[in-house]
């Protein structure tokens, strides 16, 4: 059996892995020459975890991550502490730690790790044709790929999802814009081993350690789409949406490099109800684009890479068959995390001003078990436990 897979994202690069170990033949075709991926850094949950750890990952990964022991809220203009608590308690109940990385650093642990060089860049797809008992990929290059099943994984903006859906489907804008890049600790900022979040004003500051002596951080402001604000006035907008701030946010606006802080307007995409039709499925970003609010789109990804090869090795009625089951075990799993992260957006950057209002109030009371349950129970949602 041979499965063409579209993207050499976190998505594609698991799948091809984990068919790979279920004796599955793949070939990989990435749109881009270089990979660059999109945002600086990735919260690796323990869901996301345990799916590295059975791709044989798991020291790889350990050695990227950053020491997410405490998780902190603090107040917008004080930067007094309105909750903190550890992390031991989530990582007893299901096993595994969370693991914060710089995304570039993943992907290319990825992709090592499958064979660099055999993953086929700027090869962009144009058209996918399925007949008899096969699937064929013609690139925009005239060249062509024939193999017994594909899998799309080529992201957000995937051309081949209208080939399982029959239709366009549009984005949906999320409300507001996220800027994310990576510095060195400072104690200043925040303590090296907690993800410190800054709240009000519906708006977000967030500060995450990953490897190497840094902090994934990252800044979410309410606003319309389209605005014309790009790196050559990124600290200036950022100074003035946080203005009033604690310390400990302002430094961070200067300490931060325009040059390599990405700016990102927020999207997600209403959950479909397929995933597959015929040889073709849809995986990752391509069949369930969630807001980053509760961090799970890698995680999402990683877990159907392992549901897919999974559903491929167990079942015989077929490659059809399989991706059926494929679609059926993933398709109720990812809406509820595409609406949870939709409706966790809602309520931080100020949809309902009064319902944010509540959840400033409740952080000011919170003792870690109501946030961490709410983890646990996505967490322990996931194939692996």
């Amino acid at each position: 059996m041979k499965a063409i897979i579209t993207g050499a994202g976190i998505g594609g690069m698991c799948a091809a892995i984990a068919l790979e170990k279920m004796g599955i033949e793949t070939v990989v075709f990435e749109a881009v020459k270089e990979m660059k991926p999109v945002g600086a850094a990735i919260s690796v949950w323990p869901n996301g975890v345990k799916c590295l750890n059975a791709l044989g990952l798991k020291a790889q990964l350990r050695a990227l991550s950053g020491n997410m022991a405490y998780m902190a809220y603090q107040d917008f203009a004080s930067g007094a502490t309105l909750t903190r608590f550890s992390m031991e308690p989530l990582v007893r109940q299901v096993g595994e730690y969370p693991s914060p990385v710089a995304r570039a650093e993943l992907q290319a642990m990825l992709i090592e790790s499958y064979g660099r060089e055999r993953v086929s860049f700027g090869k962009r797809v144009t058209q996918v044709t399925q007949h008899g008992n096969g699937v064929t990929a013609t690139f925009d290059d005239g060249t062509l790929a024939h193999g017994d099943l594909l899998v799309a994984a080529d992201g957000t903006h995937s051309v081949i999802r209208h080939s399982v859906l029959g239709e366009t489907v549009e984005r949906r804008y999320a409300g507001y814009v996220n800027w994310n890049g990576l510095v060195e600790i400072d104690a200043s900022l925040a303590p090296d081993d907690q993800w410190t979040t800054f709240v009000g004003e519906g708006k977000r500051v967030s500060l995450m350690p990953v490897s190497g002596n840094r902090f994934y951080f990252f800044f979410d402001v309410p606003l319309p789409k389209g605005l014309a604000e790009d790196r050559s006035t990124l600290k200036a907008d950022l100074r003035r949406y946080f203005q009033g701030w604690a310390q400990p946010v302002q430094r961070l606006i200067e300490a931060i490099d325009p040059a390599t802080t990405n700016r990102v307007e927020i999207h997600d995409i209403e959950p479909f109800s397929r995933f597959v039709n015929g040889r073709i499925a849809l995986l990752g970003d391509a069949a369930h684009s969630t807001t980053p609010d509760i961090g799970q789109g890698g995680c999402a990804a990683m877990e159907d890479a392992l549901v897919l090869a999974s559903s491929l090795a167990a079942h015989s009625l077929g490659i059809e068959d399989a991706l059926l089951r494929y679609e059926a075990r993933r398709v109720s799993r990812t809406r509820d995390l595409v609406l949870k992260a939709r409706k966790r957006c809602d309520i931080t950057h100020g949809k309902d001003p009064q319902a944010t209002a509540v959840w400033y109030q409740e952080l000011r009371q919170e003792t870690g078990e109501r946030v961490l349950a709410g983890m646990c129970e996505t967490i322990e949602g996931g194939p692996l436990g």
